[in-house]
Protein backbone atom coordinates (compact mmCIF):
# COMPACT_ATOMS: atom_id res chain seq x y z
CA UNK A 1 0.00 0.00 0.00
CA UNK A 2 1.51 3.45 -1.04
CA UNK A 3 2.50 5.60 1.83
CA UNK A 4 0.11 8.32 1.00
CA UNK A 5 -3.27 5.86 1.52
CA UNK A 6 -2.58 5.22 4.94
CA UNK A 7 -4.73 7.15 7.07
CA UNK A 8 -3.74 6.18 10.63
CA UNK A 9 -0.36 4.79 11.71
CA UNK A 10 -0.58 2.63 15.48
CA UNK A 11 2.22 2.97 17.97
CA UNK A 12 3.29 0.36 19.75
CA UNK A 13 6.26 0.23 22.55
CA UNK A 14 8.40 -2.79 20.98
CA UNK A 15 8.75 -3.92 24.74
CA UNK A 16 5.09 -4.28 25.07
CA UNK A 17 4.64 -7.71 23.71
CA UNK A 18 0.89 -7.91 25.91
CA UNK A 19 -0.02 -5.61 23.05
CA UNK A 20 0.52 -7.72 19.77
CA UNK A 21 -1.89 -10.28 19.85
CA UNK A 22 -4.91 -7.05 19.29
CA UNK A 23 -2.60 -5.05 17.44
CA UNK A 24 -4.07 -6.15 13.98
CA UNK A 25 -7.52 -5.81 15.02
CA UNK A 26 -7.46 -2.04 15.84
CA UNK A 27 -8.34 -1.03 12.70
CA UNK A 28 -5.28 0.72 12.23
CA UNK A 29 -3.93 1.33 8.56
CA UNK A 30 -0.18 0.28 9.78
CA UNK A 31 1.70 -0.43 13.14
CA UNK A 32 5.03 1.51 14.13
CA UNK A 33 6.99 -0.54 16.31
CA UNK A 34 8.27 2.39 18.43
CA UNK A 35 12.29 2.19 19.96
CA UNK A 36 12.20 6.01 20.95
CA UNK A 37 10.20 8.06 23.36
CA UNK A 38 8.02 4.75 24.90
CA UNK A 39 10.72 3.09 25.42
CA UNK A 40 13.09 3.71 28.34
CA UNK A 41 16.57 4.19 27.96
CA UNK A 42 17.43 0.98 30.52
CA UNK A 43 15.21 -1.01 28.28
CA UNK A 44 16.35 0.30 25.06
CA UNK A 45 18.44 -3.51 24.73
CA UNK A 46 15.19 -5.31 25.70
CA UNK A 47 12.98 -3.83 22.88
CA UNK A 48 15.68 -4.65 20.52
CA UNK A 49 16.15 -7.50 21.25
CA UNK A 50 12.36 -8.38 21.33
CA UNK A 51 12.01 -6.22 17.52
CA UNK A 52 12.00 -9.16 15.43
CA UNK A 53 9.96 -11.75 16.85
CA UNK A 54 7.19 -8.85 17.13
CA UNK A 55 7.68 -7.84 13.30
CA UNK A 56 7.12 -11.72 12.96
CA UNK A 57 4.09 -11.90 15.03
CA UNK A 58 2.02 -9.79 12.77
CA UNK A 59 2.60 -12.08 9.65
CA UNK A 60 2.38 -9.88 7.09
CA UNK A 61 -1.24 -8.44 8.04
CA UNK A 62 -0.52 -4.71 8.10
CA UNK A 63 2.68 -2.85 6.81
CA UNK A 64 4.95 -2.58 9.82
CA UNK A 65 7.05 0.52 10.36
CA UNK A 66 9.95 1.09 13.30
CA UNK A 67 10.54 4.62 14.83
CA UNK A 68 14.32 4.36 15.66
CA UNK A 69 16.12 6.63 17.64
CA UNK A 70 18.03 10.01 16.84
CA UNK A 71 20.97 10.33 18.74
CA UNK A 72 23.79 8.83 16.63
CA UNK A 73 25.53 6.49 19.25
CA UNK A 74 21.44 4.92 20.03
CA UNK A 75 20.88 4.49 16.54
CA UNK A 76 23.52 2.70 15.99
CA UNK A 77 22.48 -0.03 18.18
CA UNK A 78 19.10 0.40 17.03
CA UNK A 79 20.04 -0.29 13.30
CA UNK A 80 21.31 -4.14 13.53
CA UNK A 81 18.06 -5.07 15.03
CA UNK A 82 15.70 -4.24 12.31
CA UNK A 83 14.28 -7.27 10.13
CA UNK A 84 14.80 -4.59 7.01
CA UNK A 85 13.07 -7.36 4.75
CA UNK A 86 10.13 -7.63 6.77
CA UNK A 87 9.09 -3.76 7.96
CA UNK A 88 7.74 -1.55 5.46
CA UNK A 89 10.07 1.79 6.58
CA UNK A 90 11.99 2.91 8.69
CA UNK A 91 10.72 6.42 11.18
CA UNK A 92 13.79 8.96 12.21
CA UNK A 93 12.73 10.94 14.40
CA UNK A 94 13.28 14.90 15.29
CA UNK A 95 15.74 15.25 11.45
CA UNK A 96 17.21 18.73 11.26
CA UNK A 97 19.22 17.97 8.56
CA UNK A 98 19.74 16.33 4.83
CA UNK A 99 23.10 14.46 6.36
CA UNK A 100 20.71 12.42 8.62
CA UNK A 101 18.99 11.11 6.05
CA UNK A 102 21.76 10.63 3.42
CA UNK A 103 23.68 8.99 6.80
CA UNK A 104 20.59 6.56 7.32
CA UNK A 105 19.65 6.12 3.32
CA UNK A 106 24.18 5.71 3.11
CA UNK A 107 23.92 2.90 5.94
CA UNK A 108 20.82 0.84 4.08
CA UNK A 109 22.48 0.58 1.25
CA UNK A 110 25.13 -1.29 2.61
CA UNK A 111 22.66 -3.65 3.66
CA UNK A 112 21.99 -5.33 0.06
CA UNK A 113 18.33 -4.81 -1.52
CA UNK A 114 15.90 -5.26 1.37
CA UNK A 115 17.39 -1.85 2.73
CA UNK A 116 18.58 0.23 -0.63
CA UNK A 117 14.66 -0.03 -1.38
CA UNK A 118 13.24 1.08 2.10
CA UNK A 119 11.31 3.96 2.80
CA UNK A 120 12.31 6.40 5.24
CA UNK A 121 9.88 8.76 7.21
CA UNK A 122 11.52 11.99 8.67
CA UNK A 123 9.78 13.23 11.53
CA UNK A 124 10.00 16.90 11.60
CA UNK A 125 9.77 18.17 15.76
CA UNK A 126 11.94 20.96 15.96
CA UNK A 127 11.88 24.82 15.18
CA UNK A 128 15.30 23.70 12.58
CA UNK A 129 13.78 20.82 11.21
CA UNK A 130 10.98 23.20 10.18
CA UNK A 131 13.46 26.18 9.20
CA UNK A 132 15.34 23.49 7.10
CA UNK A 133 12.83 21.12 5.68
CA UNK A 134 13.27 21.88 1.52
CA UNK A 135 16.74 20.68 1.94
CA UNK A 136 15.34 17.90 4.18
CA UNK A 137 12.19 16.76 2.01
CA UNK A 138 14.96 16.42 -0.76
CA UNK A 139 17.62 15.22 0.38
CA UNK A 140 17.12 11.42 -1.27
CA UNK A 141 14.92 9.41 -3.04
CA UNK A 142 14.64 7.29 -0.49
CA UNK A 143 12.58 9.64 1.24
CA UNK A 144 8.65 8.85 1.40
CA UNK A 145 7.13 10.59 4.23
CA UNK A 146 7.50 13.91 6.17
CA UNK A 147 5.56 13.51 9.80
CA UNK A 148 5.19 16.81 12.16
CA UNK A 149 5.63 15.83 15.77
CA UNK A 150 3.57 18.49 17.03
CA UNK A 151 4.41 17.69 20.88
CA UNK A 152 8.01 18.19 20.79
CA UNK A 153 7.74 21.08 18.32
CA UNK A 154 5.73 22.53 21.12
CA UNK A 155 7.92 21.60 24.08
CA UNK A 156 10.93 22.89 22.01
CA UNK A 157 8.77 26.29 21.02
CA UNK A 158 8.39 26.73 24.96
CA UNK A 159 4.03 26.69 23.66
CA UNK A 160 0.94 24.75 24.35
CA UNK A 161 0.34 21.91 20.91
CA UNK A 162 -2.71 24.22 20.51
CA UNK A 163 -4.29 24.70 16.57
CA UNK A 164 -3.82 28.17 16.97
CA UNK A 165 0.27 28.08 17.95
CA UNK A 166 1.42 25.38 15.68
CA UNK A 167 -0.43 26.78 12.38
CA UNK A 168 2.23 28.01 10.62
CA UNK A 169 4.39 25.23 11.21
CA UNK A 170 2.53 22.48 10.31
CA UNK A 171 1.45 24.41 7.11
CA UNK A 172 5.05 24.38 6.65
CA UNK A 173 5.29 21.05 6.86
CA UNK A 174 2.60 20.23 4.71
CA UNK A 175 3.35 22.04 1.68
CA UNK A 176 6.90 20.79 1.86
CA UNK A 177 5.49 16.98 1.84
CA UNK A 178 3.38 17.58 -1.27
CA UNK A 179 5.64 20.07 -3.19
CA UNK A 180 8.00 17.17 -3.49
CA UNK A 181 5.46 14.56 -3.65
CA UNK A 182 6.05 12.87 -0.06
CA UNK A 183 3.00 11.69 2.14
CA UNK A 184 2.50 13.82 5.64
CA UNK A 185 1.28 12.37 8.58
CA UNK A 186 0.30 14.54 11.62
CA UNK A 187 -2.03 16.55 12.93
CA UNK A 188 -1.61 20.57 13.77
CA UNK A 189 -2.18 19.85 17.13
CA UNK A 190 -1.85 17.59 20.11
CA UNK A 191 -2.01 13.92 19.16
CA UNK A 192 -2.36 12.99 23.50
CA UNK A 193 -6.61 13.85 22.97
CA UNK A 194 -7.93 10.06 24.21
CA UNK A 195 -11.13 11.60 25.56
CA UNK A 196 -12.66 14.57 24.39
CA UNK A 197 -13.30 12.56 20.85
CA UNK A 198 -15.61 15.16 19.27
CA UNK A 199 -12.62 17.74 20.12
CA UNK A 200 -10.30 14.96 18.37
CA UNK A 201 -12.35 14.96 15.45
CA UNK A 202 -12.12 18.42 14.50
CA UNK A 203 -8.62 18.46 15.13
CA UNK A 204 -8.58 15.35 12.56
CA UNK A 205 -10.98 17.47 10.23
CA UNK A 206 -8.51 20.34 10.44
CA UNK A 207 -5.66 18.16 9.62
CA UNK A 208 -6.56 16.78 6.68
CA UNK A 209 -8.48 20.22 5.43
CA UNK A 210 -5.06 21.84 5.18
CA UNK A 211 -3.71 18.61 3.19
CA UNK A 212 -2.12 16.37 6.32
CA UNK A 213 -2.79 12.43 4.38
CA UNK A 214 -2.79 10.87 7.86
CA UNK A 215 -1.44 10.68 11.03
CA UNK A 216 0.27 8.65 13.64
CA UNK A 217 -1.84 7.24 16.54
CA UNK A 218 -0.82 6.81 20.37
CA UNK A 219 -3.99 5.26 21.84
CA UNK A 220 -6.02 2.38 19.49
CA UNK A 221 -9.38 4.57 20.70
CA UNK A 222 -8.18 7.41 18.03
CA UNK A 223 -7.61 4.90 15.28
CA UNK A 224 -11.28 4.78 13.88
CA UNK A 225 -11.76 8.38 13.82
CA UNK A 226 -8.24 8.54 12.01
CA UNK A 227 -9.82 6.20 9.64
CA UNK A 228 -13.24 7.87 8.96
CA UNK A 229 -11.82 11.70 9.26
CA UNK A 230 -8.77 10.90 6.45
CA UNK A 231 -11.10 8.71 4.22
CA UNK A 232 -13.27 10.87 1.42
CA UNK A 233 -16.84 10.74 2.28
CA UNK A 234 -19.45 9.29 0.04
CA UNK A 235 -20.28 12.79 -0.97
CA UNK A 236 -17.06 13.30 -1.59
CA UNK A 237 -16.44 10.23 -3.69
CA UNK A 238 -20.00 10.88 -6.00
CA UNK A 239 -18.77 14.55 -6.46
CA UNK A 240 -15.27 12.98 -7.65
CA UNK A 241 -16.92 10.17 -10.11
CA UNK A 242 -19.06 13.32 -11.74
CA UNK A 243 -16.24 15.38 -11.99
CA UNK A 244 -14.63 12.58 -13.74
CA UNK A 245 -16.79 11.51 -16.43
CA UNK A 246 -17.52 15.17 -16.76
CA UNK A 247 -13.94 15.92 -17.47
CA UNK A 248 -13.85 12.59 -19.84
CA UNK A 249 -16.89 14.89 -21.59
CA UNK A 250 -15.32 17.76 -22.32
CA UNK A 251 -11.89 16.52 -23.40
CA UNK A 252 -13.91 13.48 -25.93
CA UNK A 253 -15.61 17.57 -27.33
CA UNK A 254 -12.68 18.89 -27.08
CA UNK A 255 -13.41 21.46 -24.40
CA UNK A 256 -11.04 22.76 -21.77
CA UNK A 257 -13.88 23.90 -19.28
CA UNK A 258 -16.86 22.03 -18.39
CA UNK A 259 -20.46 22.75 -16.33
CA UNK A 260 -20.39 20.72 -13.73
CA UNK A 261 -23.42 20.92 -10.43
CA UNK A 262 -23.33 24.47 -11.65
CA UNK A 263 -19.77 24.98 -11.44
CA UNK A 264 -16.99 25.51 -14.04
CA UNK A 265 -14.40 22.91 -13.73
CA UNK A 266 -11.54 22.57 -16.04
CA UNK A 267 -8.21 20.68 -15.31
CA UNK A 268 -7.50 20.80 -12.04
CA UNK A 269 -10.48 20.49 -10.53
CA UNK A 270 -10.66 16.76 -12.72
CA UNK A 271 -6.84 16.08 -11.62
CA UNK A 272 -8.17 16.75 -7.83
CA UNK A 273 -10.59 14.36 -8.29
CA UNK A 274 -9.32 12.25 -10.05
CA UNK A 275 -6.47 12.23 -7.48
CA UNK A 276 -9.28 11.24 -4.80
CA UNK A 277 -10.66 8.38 -6.31
CA UNK A 278 -7.19 7.15 -7.25
CA UNK A 279 -6.15 7.74 -3.47
CA UNK A 280 -9.93 5.93 -1.70
CA UNK A 281 -9.58 2.83 -4.63
CA UNK A 282 -6.41 0.95 -2.24
CA UNK A 283 -9.32 0.66 0.26
CA UNK A 284 -12.40 0.67 -1.47
CA UNK A 285 -11.96 -1.04 -4.66
CA UNK A 286 -12.98 2.61 -6.49
CA UNK A 287 -11.12 3.45 -9.36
Amino acid sequence: MPLITLRSVLFIPATSTHLLAKAVQRGADAIVFDLEDAVPADRKQQARDALADAVDSIGGALPVFVRVNAEPDILLADLPALPLARIAGIMLPKVESPEQILALSGWLEQQGPAGKSLPIIALIETPLGVLRIESIASAHEQLAALGFGAEDYATEMSIAPTPESLDWAAHVVVNCAHAFGLACWGLPGSVAEIHDMEAYAGLIARARSIGFTGTVCIHPSQVSYANNGFSPSETELDWARGVGAAGEVATAQGLGAVTFQGRMIDRPVVERARAMLAIAAPRSGLG
